[in-house]
Parts: C-alpha cells; structure tokens; sequence
C-alpha cells in the first residue's frame, strides 16, 4: 500500500487513495475536513523535494498560479512547503484527461475539438495575462468534466523538471510529441510555445493522431524541429478548410509566425465558429506538395525540396547523423563557454515598479541570477509591487548565480471577512463584493440550515485578507434539496429557452419588454449565469423576451410662463392628433411657484410632435405649444405657441427646455 493513504496530512486533509501518478508527483483523493470536502493533493516525489534549486522555483511559482482563478483552470486551494513533505491542495475534478477521451473516441468531430481547444485557449490566455506560461500543455494535462466543460491542470510544474533533466529521454515521450520547436532546441519560451502546444492537440483531437511519432522521444524531437506535418484535410476530409488554416497556423515552426497570442487564436476561432465557411489569408498550400506548408509571398516551391523529396534513404539518415553530431558541438561549444567565461560580470536587473507576476516570470526564464522574494506592508504601493530591491539595479554588476532579494507589496491594508452566516444568497454575496473580494458560490446540503441560506464562508468569517481575493460562500441546499444547473438561454427563442430551462426540470416565466433584439429573443434572465452556479430545482427563472419593437423613454421640461400664477391647474401633454396617450398628468395639480413641470415620455416613434396644454382652475388662462420630439437622441424644441381658442404666432422657445440627462434608450 503507498505510504500516505490512509494518513491524514497536517491534521487536515485524510488521503483516500491514490488518482494518478506522474513523473513529478503523485496525486491523491483526499477529504478536507476543515472545509468539508473532496479535494486532489499533488505530493512531489522524494527526489524532487531533496532539491534546493526546484523547490525555490517551485515555491515561486506555486504562489503565481494560486492566484490565478477561471472555470478552464484546475483551482489550486493551498500549497504546503515542509521539511519532509511539500504538496498542492486543488479542486477535486471527476472526470478524464482529454488524451483518454481522444483514445476512446477516436478523431472528434469538428465541433467538439472547437469545443475544448476554445476553453482551453481561454484558461491559458487567463495565465498569461498574469505572467504564466504553462509550458506542458498536452492532453494528458487537461481534464474532461461530464458536462464537456475543460480544466487545465499542472501550470508551471513540468518545466522544473525539465530544467533538471537536461536530455531529451523516453521518459519524456508524453511531452515532447506537443512541445514547441523552441523547446526542442532547449531556448526560452513564451506564449507562443503554449500556442503550438494547443496547435497540436486540436491537430490530434480532428484526425485522430499526432502529427509526428517515432519509437523515441530523440526521434520525435528532431520531426519537430526538421519535418512539415501532414495536412490534416488528408487524414480527415471532413475538416473545414478555415479550421484547418487555424491549426497550421497554430503550429508554425517559427515562432514569429505563429499566433501571437493565445487571444488571437481565440479571435480566429470565434470568427470560424460563427461561420464555418470562413477561411484565413495567413497561407496556402502547394497541390504538387501537399504535407509542404508555404507562407504568403512565396512563389514557389524551392527546386531543392523537390529534390530532398526524391533523396535515398541513405542520405537522409546521413543528414540526421551530421545533425546530431553538429547539436553534440553545439553543446560542447555551450558548456566551455560557461566554464571559461564564470568570472564574468553582467548588469544587475531592475525589479523595482514591476509586479510580481513580471520578476517571477522574468527569473524563471534566467539562468544569470536567483531571485528571493520578500513580502512587507508598503503603503505607498499596491499589492504586488516590487518596491526595492537589493543589490539595486543602479550601476551595479552582479556574477552569475548571484542572489536578488525583491521586496514585494504585501498591500496597503487588508480586510476583514465579513461574517455573512445565516444570510440570504444574494445578500452575502451583495456585502463580500461591497468589501473588494471576489465571490465563489458552492451548494451544501444541510439539515437544519434553511435553504438559500450561507453556512460559511472560506476563508473563515475575520480572516485579513487583501481586496481582490476570492472568498468562496457555501449555501445551503436544504434537507435533501434538488440542486440542478442554471442554464445560460440569453439569446434563445423563447420557445427554445422553455425547452432547456426544462430539461432541467425549471420552469420559466415570460415577461415581454420593448428591445431592438429580435422579436421573442430571449434578452435577459433571472437569475443571471454568473450570479449562482446551481438553483434549486423548485426556482421559477423569469425571461424577459424582446418585443421585436424599440422604445424610447426620456423626459420633457415645461416651463412654466410668468403670467401663469394659478394655484390650482392643469398641465397635460398628448400627441398631435388628440391621442392622450402620454396624458398621465392631465389632472388638477398645485403648480404655484414651481417654474417648470416635467413629463416622463415612453413612446416606440422615433419623431413625433406633441401638445402641451396649461389651464387655469377658472379656465381663464389657456395656452398650447406644439413640440417637435427626436425620441432617439431625446431633444426637443417649440414648434408654435398659441392661446385658446385664438391662435398665436408666439415663439417662446424658452418655454420648453430640452433635457437629455434623464434620457434612456430601452432598446
């Protein structure tokens, strides 16, 4: 039996059995019996804790990725660094990986690779964003859920070992089929390489296969460094052209040609999502080379590859020998030049005014300095901010291996978690945001906590934390409450909406409003996706579905002329035509001393004209105007003004004061 199941790790987490196994590490089911619940815990290997080097690296790395925080990535709820034993405390994900889902299923279909590569490309572009390139991303990193929702796991771990092991050898086989050519050639990585990883995986998931494979990591290394692959449209017809274009284009040997960024991908795919017919101008193929792939302003195929096409066996293994044993110089060329050049001295970095995503990505990326971080309260900078530090970058020189101590912002101040126990859902959630904190919502079943009801929070209730964390609320799903998924049907056919909000056995309530939208288009809904993860089977979601008509709501301001000093009179406003349909205030009202009197308009007309009535209590006093109304842009002016029953050419424009302020386009 493994050592730690059946053990209970720092008086919390009760390891259950064991889930996986990698080259790193081994992950455990465990129970949190402080949070109550099932959780993953990644315990590094012995060999890999007994390192110094790997454990700084990894210690660093681990407090990046923890912050991190989208559905497409695997949460990552703690991390522990002991003497004996260091581990990852994250989300418990039941589900595949997406490499058994492929080897169950075969080639995807289309729609499906789509599917997952977008949510995949989305996590990334969430760890990018924040400094984190991921640097392993193969299918055997990515998690399938039961409801096709993609978690990526693993950021920022595989590359330490990598930097350990500095040849390519068969125990690297699962990686190296995805990784970037850059990578193969050992150079620094960024982005981009993310991007070629996911190239390959979406080239895998639409034929069935990978683009190269050999007997050998070395073997398959060196395809991806020398070898085009096979069009993708050859392995599987039934790939649309414009997806092809996408996965090529993902996968470019040359970094500079590929996408830039995981977000330009992302653009692409959407485009093509919404109209599989699009097609993309990065490239085009040769029909007399088909596996060539030949950027824009190429002409033609060079002579010598057609000649390469036709060399002998022989040849091309003498090509590869010479490659190799050019690469074996190549190295021997590098570990002299380490050995004669130690005593060199280089500029020191400058830190200070960067965040700590930047340093940390900036010294895992070196092999020059180390870099140890301090975090202090600061008040003169955000959380975060390296504020100083030593040596400082000003005209100093450091050795190789030569050690920087940053000091990092801890904040300016932290807050309390407010206690939200016993509230309603929407209202803790209400009072945590109002404190800065970001809000995660999980359903418990409870005895004896009504439903809707939070039970705690985590972290717990007065725990400091900085503005901008998340803190997760747990809500009570009652004594044996149905809890089921919210759908998202914003956007639906009203008919199509009922159908899916049923199909999780909700029933829906239909309230029509005045929208551009198309008529019967769902345009809203509550609750909203977003606000809940789940609601109780027993919730009715109102959807609010489009008229298929525009509205316009604004006000108009009358002013009140001065010769108007009845204490008791009448003001009303109807169209021209003798339709009262705005006549709400054609009623006897005290309007002495007021100055002006406002009338809120509805109205579906982008240009109509008005009338305005003022009377006296008596009746002795009468006067109209005719307005001319823009509904759209909310402004209006005095046509004419005249008393009753005689007609005036009076012009007073200051009679009606055009208020844009209170305008509000409802479509």
């Amino acid at each position: 039996m493994d050592k730690y199941v059946g053990k209970r790790l720092d008086g919390r987490y009760e390891i259950k059995e064991v889930i996986g196994v990698g080259g790193m590490a081994v992950v455990y089911k465990a129970y949190d019996n402080v949070e109550d619940k099932i959780v993953a815990i990644k315990i590094l290997k012995e060999e890999f804790s007994n390192n110094e080097e790997f454990l700084r690296r990894f210690k660093n790395e681990s407090k990046a990725i923890a912050m991190m925080s989208h559905p497409n990535i695997v949460k990552v709820n703690d991390v522990s660094f002991g003497d004996l034993i260091q581990y990852i405390v994250m989300e418990y994900i039941d589900g595949i990986t997406l490499k058994q889902y492929i080897e169950q299923e075969g080639s995807l279909p289309w729609k499906d690779a789509v599917h997952f590569i977008l949510q995949v490309l989305k996590g990334l572009q969430h760890a990018h964003d924040r400094g984190i390139v991921h640097r392993d991303i193969k299918p055997q990193n990515i998690m399938v859920l039961q409801d096709g929702t993609i978690k990526v796991t693993d950021f920022g771990i595989a590359r330490f070992a990598r930097s350990e092991q500095k040849t390519i050898t068969d125990k690297a086989i699962g990686s190296v089929h995805y990784i970037s050519p850059e990578q193969a050639r050992g150079e620094v990585t960024d982005e981009k390489s993310d991007v070629y990883s996911v190239g390959v995986i979406l080239y895998e998931m639409l034929t069935g296969q990978l683009p190269f494979q050999a007997e050998n990591a070395v073997s398959v290394a060196i395809m991806q460094l020398q070898r085009e692959p096979s069009l993708p449209t050859e392995i599987n017809g039934s790939i649309p052209l414009g997806l092809e274009q996408i996965t090529i284009h993902a996968m470019q040997k040359d970094a500079s040609k590929r996408y830039k960024s995981a977000a330009e991908m992302l653009c692409d795919l959407d485009a093509f999502r919404k109209d599989p017919a699009t097609t993309f101008e990065y490239a085009y193929f040769v029909d007399n080379s088909p596996t060539k792939f030949i950027p824009d302003g190429t002409d033609e195929v060079p002579a010598e590859e057609e000649e390469n096409e036709k060399m002998p066996i022989i040849p091309i293994l003498a090509g590869i020998a010479g490659a190799l044993a050019v690469a074996a110089i190549i190295i021997l060329i590098i570990f002299y030049g380490s050995f004669t050049k130690k005593d060199k001295s280089y500029a020191c970095p400058d830190f200070v005014g960067k965040t700590y995503e930047e340093v940390n990505q900036m010294d895992a990326d070196n092999d020059l300095y180390e870099v140890e971080y301090k975090w202090e309260y600061n008040s003169d900078n955000e959380y975060g901010i390296v504020f100083k530090q030593t040596p400082d970058a000003e005209n100093k020189k450091i050795k190789k291996n030569a050690k920087i101590t940053v000091y990092v912002s801890s904040g300016t101040s932290t807050v309390a978690v407010p206690d939200v126990s016993g509230m309603s859902e929407a209202l803790a959630a209400a009072t945590l945001r109002a404190k800065g904190f970001e809000v995660q919502i999980e359903h418990l079943p409870h005895e004896s906590i009504e439903m809707g009801k939070v039970i705690k929070t985590s972290p717990m209730a007065t725990t400091n934390l900085f503005p901008g964390n998340t803190v997760t609320m747990y809500v009570s799903q009652g004594a044996g409450a149905v809890m089921v998924k919210l759908p998202n049907v914003v956007g639906l056919y009203v008919d199509k909406a009922k159908e899916e909000l049923a199909a999780e056995g909700l029933s829906a309530k239909v309230e029509y409003v005045d929208s551009s939208s198309p008529k019967d288009v769902v345009v809203k809904q509550s609750p909203e996706v977003g606000e809940t993860d789940q609601v109780s089977i027993e919730t009715e979601v109102v959807i609010y579905v489009s008229t298929g008509v525009e509205s316009f709501e604004f006000d108009i301001t009358i002013k009140l002329p001065t010769d108007y000093e009845s204490d008791m009179g009448y003001v009303s406003l109807w169209s021209d035509g003798g339709n009262r349909e705005f006549a709400s205030h054609d009623k006897k009202i005290n309007i002495n001393g007021l100055g002006s009197y406002g009338f809120p308009v509805k109205t579906t007309e982008k240009k109509l004209d008005l009338i305005v009535m003022l009377s006296s209590n008596n009746e002795e006093y009468n006067k109209y105007m005719r307005i001319s109304v823009d509904s759209e842009s909310g402004t209006y002016s005095v046509v004419e003004e005249y008393d009753y029953p005689v007609k005036g050419s009076n012009t007073s424009s200051d009679i009606v004061s055009s208020d844009t302020s209170s305008q509000e386009n409802n479509g």
